[in-house]
């Protein structure tokens, strides 16, 4: 299979597209305009709704004027879904055990897997990212990142 860059623009313009097009929706729920107590708070994300969804109208028309070959071919699909697949999995698991072990385990497996020698410094560095993520969000800023199931299981 092989991409390409026309596709592959149409594609991100289309995604990119979407995600404009839910925030403006979302910040018409929320009030756009001015009211007694000034600006709306739908307002500012309305706009930004609104450039996103412009913007990405500009790559769609320029990817499909501007057509590429193929830019992706079947060793690059593979080099890509080495990258995407565990980060996927990555964002699938968190509702299940949490962010921190979450974390800790795709740092661990991602240097384990490129790395391929000792596993003591894929296990540090795991753990210190899972440590930095809770000091810095938890503790300095107070800000509850998702615990999951298992957090809930075992209390914390």
């Amino acid at each position: 299979m092989m991409v390409s860059g026309r596709s592959l623009e149409a594609a991100t313009a289309l995604i990119t597209g979407a995600f404009g097009a839910a925030v403006v929706v979302s910040s018409l729920d929320n009030g756009i305009g001015w009211s007694a107590a000034g600006v709306e708070s739908g307002t500012f994300p309305f706009i930004v709704g609104l450039v996103i969804a412009a913007g990405s109208l500009f790559n769609l028309v320029q990817g499909w004027l501007h057509a590429r070959a193929v830019i992706l071919g079947p060793s690059e699909l593979r080099r890509l879904g080495k990258l995407f697949v565990p980060a996927a999995v990555y964002v699938g698991v968190i509702p299940l055990i949490g962010i921190y072990p979450a974390s800790a385990f795709y740092v661990f497996g991602t240097l384990a897997w490129h790395r391929r020698g000792s596993l003591l410094l894929p296990a540090l560095a795991a753990i210190g990212a899972a440590l930095a993520l809770y000091l810095i969000f938890e503790l300095t800023f107070q800000i509850s990142l998702p615990r999951g199931a298992l957090g809930t299981i075992i209390g914390f």
